[in-house]
């Protein structure tokens, strides 16, 4: 026990140890500290409220009126701390609480379907999540894993985890290319309808594509414009034009036949998807739970190997 000038939770125990066991001595070595420090912490505590919680003798030592009233309510206090305690360590050697994700739209698409495995995993763990393509701040917007693809922030208030990188294609539904030119080289787009995403900071994505071995920029006149990535995958899937999709996300709907992959061979490297976690002592057991999953999900969906979570962060 450490001595510390006013009262705290130190004098608190003590007065509890010293009521327990009849007196200073038993509650010192209950405590394992001296005698003295236990009267000590008496008197602070007894300072603090302005009344003698004890009457002590020469051979007891017995609770004033005050002492019992305030006794009852120390020890109260006491067993509900010891409970948080034992809660908080549960919470540690089992996943549980809330945590916050927030995703880009065309990316939550992949990840959406696979949380019910981590929910019969983790019934303790409760998901909040977000499908946005604005940048988002940890700190301000209180989430505990943001989930982007990109360049990776450099920043020394956070820690990055890479997912995947993905691969960037043509497609377009078979409603819009019925009846249409056919598109046999990259040089026939611009007889076609372009679905063009708008970023976070406002700027139009322009098409990158692979020809005859090296990366050259397209510019299509665009008919659509949209900044919801789950918006823009939908207009390509009702046939308003072609876009240009991350290839994992546009896998299932070419296995549903709704939509088409067009020149596989101008398909080019696509950003990093990347995980972002507050910089703290250690990663809590629940928000380490997801990040393993979305971990898992990743090198499963794209065979790469994204690597272990680090133990501290």
């Amino acid at each position: 026990m450490s001595e510390r000038s006013g009262a705290s939770f130190d004098d608190i125990e003590a007065f509890v140890a010293v009521a327990r066991n009849g007196g200073f001595t038993r509650a010192a070595e209950a405590l394992d500290t001296s005698k003295s420090n236990v009267g000590k912490a008496v008197q602070r505590l007894e300072k603090r409220l302005g009344t003698v919680l004890l009457h002590r003798t020469t051979r007891s030592v017995r609770l004033t009126e005050d002492g019992e009233t305030y006794l009852e309510a120390a020890q109260g206090a006491l067993e509900k701390l010891a409970e948080a305690e034992k809660l908080l360590s549960a919470r540690r050697a089992e996943p549980a609480g809330l945590v916050r994700i927030d995703f880009p739209s065309g990316v939550g698409r992949l990840i959406l379907p696979t949380l019910a495995d981590l929910r019969r995993r983790f019934p303790k763990i409760t998901l909040e999540i977000a499908l946005t393509d604005r940048f988002s701040d940890l700190t301000e917007d209180g989430w505990d894993i943001v989930v982007r693809a990109g360049r990776p922030p450099e920043t020394g208030d956070s820690v990055v985890k890479r997912l995947c990188d993905m691969r960037l294609g043509l497609y377009a539904a078979p409603s819009y290319l019925a009846g249409r030119p056919a598109i046999k080289a990259i040089r026939d787009l611009r007889d076609h309808d372009a679905i063009i995403f708008r970023d976070g900071v406002g700027r139009l994505r322009q098409w990158r594509l692979q020809e005859q071995g090296s990366e050259t920029i397209l510019a299509p006149q665009a008919t659509v414009i949209l900044s919801d990535g789950q918006g823009f995958v939908d207009a390509a899937v009702r046939g308003l034009g072609i876009a240009q999709i991350f290839g994992r996300v546009a896998a299932p709907l070419i296995a549903e036949g709704r939509l088409v992959h067009l020149l596989p061979t101008a398909d080019v490297d696509g950003p990093t998807v990347y995980a972002v976690v507050p910089f703290g002592r250690r990663m809590p057991a629940k928000t380490r739970a997801v990040m393993e999953h979305l971990v898992a999900v990743a090198k499963e969906s794209t065979g790469l190997d994204p690597g272990t979570i680090p133990a501290e962060t």
